[in-house]
């Protein structure tokens, strides 16, 4: 093949994992990231220079050239609907002819997790650009279900006995390269990317008891105690508010999806919580050795 993926956030947890995959298949990929000396070096890949999706005109002269635009999306900020139109923007005047963008679950302008919202009004965006179009709508990370937890051994939040089907970057970063590479046949498809487990916070307090030996548990809190216990990270309203917000979409349901697109897309079953604890020790490694 002939044509060139571009690979944003090709420095990170997915991102980097998909450019890895796409040039094992030998594909050519444009590399973006936010600081290019920690992007990989992979055959037939180019990485491009520093491109903010806010900058339209770096985002565009690092897209020259490229057929297909995976987009990451940006952090969380206060702009970042912004952010990705421009980006969407300059792909087009690059002559990008195809998007996959990878969303968020439950992604809806009411989504009762902020930043989901984000997500929804993107792929409003990139459905009127009228570009041929996938989007990967990945459930909350495996990766951040131990960081919940302090380094008391506690997780807080407004969760209820709400469920999550959270999802390894393993199984999503297989799951966009399925599609990357299937091209024409996920054109205006949307896929929710999710474990086929969905666990209460205190089922995932039970497993990291299992596995790191200490008593952990779950504290459900109420949204102003949850607003209250944050305070001390010194964070904008904004950014607690998508914190809260994200344990109360658990407790609505909205967390709890399961689906078998991993298995469907990959041939593969997603990864479980108790497999991606054994595969990532450094992700629990807070609670075994607690700063005193």
């Amino acid at each position: 093949m002939s044509s060139v993926i571009a690979v944003t956030g090709a420095s990170g947890r997915v991102g980097g994992r998909v450019a890895r995959r796409l040039a094992g298949q030998g594909l050519k990929t444009r590399l973006l990231g936010r600081d290019p000396s920690r992007l990989p070096d992979l055959p037939g890949a180019v990485r491009a220079a520093p491109a903010p999706y806010g900058d339209g005109e770096a985002m565009r002269r690092a897209l020259d050239g490229a057929d297909t635009l995976f987009l990451v999306s940006a952090h969380e900020a206060p702009d970042r609907i912004q952010e990705h139109r421009t980006a969407v923007d300059a792909a087009l005047a690059a002559g990008v002819g195809r998007i996959v963008y990878l969303s968020f679950l439950g992604a809806a302008p009411q989504a009762t997790f902020t930043f989901a919202r984000d997500h929804w009004h993107t792929e409003r965006y990139i459905e009127a650009a009228g570009v041929p179009h996938t989007f990967l709508r990945d459930g909350w990370y495996l990766a951040a279900l131990p960081a919940m937890a302090g380094e008391d051994g506690v997780i807080r939040g407004p969760a209820g006995d709400g469920r999550v089907a959270a999802v390894a970057h393993e199984d999503i970063a297989d799951c966009a390269a399925a599609v990357l590479l299937g091209e024409a046949e996920h054109d205006g498809a949307t896929y929710d990317i999710t474990g086929e487990e969905a666990l209460t916070l205190t089922e995932v307090a039970e497993e990291l008891t299992r596995v790191t030996g200490r008593p952990v548990s779950y504290v459900p809190e109420t949204r102003a105690e949850a607003y209250a216990s944050r305070a001390r990270y010194g964070a904008e309203h904004w950014e607690v508010t998508g914190w809260v917000t994200s344990y109360e979409a658990m407790a609505t349901g909205e967390l709890g999806t399961v689906t078998d697109t991993v298995r469907r897309l990959t041939g593969h079953a997603p990864m479980t919580l108790g497999a991606y604890l054994a595969a990532h020790p450094r992700a629990y490694a807070h609670l075994l050795h607690p700063s005193m």
